[in-house]
């Protein structure tokens, strides 16, 4: 089945179309490696307990702050989306989804940051960061 697979991609994928999806994979990992752990070293420790965070662009224009929100959303679903391929593929899965998530905007989003970030793993490695970059732990109510 995989042989099957593997001539079937090899026929209907370019070379070239190969090289710029593992270059694309290369570099989508790569920069996973070190936007994560900066977003999460600069979050305050209480970011998790604060159920109502400061809105994005608040003191501007409606339209920059419409484009703002659009481009935010956007990076967190391409986020969200490469987080659970990475499940699958090599990269940090929990964590970059836990990205995605906080930069998406939608209902019932506090409640499923929570879930992500009470989960034993994905705590202790992001706690491992914060502490590296000599920052005090999430804390929690």
């Amino acid at each position: 089945m995989l042989d099957q697979f593997i001539q079937f991609a090899e026929s209907s994928i370019s070379k070239e179309m190969w090289v710029g999806l593992i270059a694309f994979s290369v570099m989508a990992f790569v920069g996973t490696l070190i936007a994560i752990p900066a977003i999460l070293i600069r979050l305050p420790p209480d970011y998790f307990q604060n159920h109502h965070h400061k809105p994005w662009f608040a003191n501007h224009h409606p339209v920059v702050r419409t484009l703002g929100l659009l481009a935010k959303n956007i990076v967190g679903i391409i986020f969200l989306l490469a987080g659970i391929a990475m499940l699958f593929l090599p990269g940090q899965g929990l964590l970059t989804m836990l990205l995605g998530v906080l930069f998406i905007d939608f209902p019932g989003k506090h409640r499923l940051e929570q879930k992500i970030i009470q989960h034993p793993k994905v705590l202790q490695a992001i706690n491992a960061f914060r502490v590296k970059a000599g920052k005090p732990p999430f804390t929690f109510d």
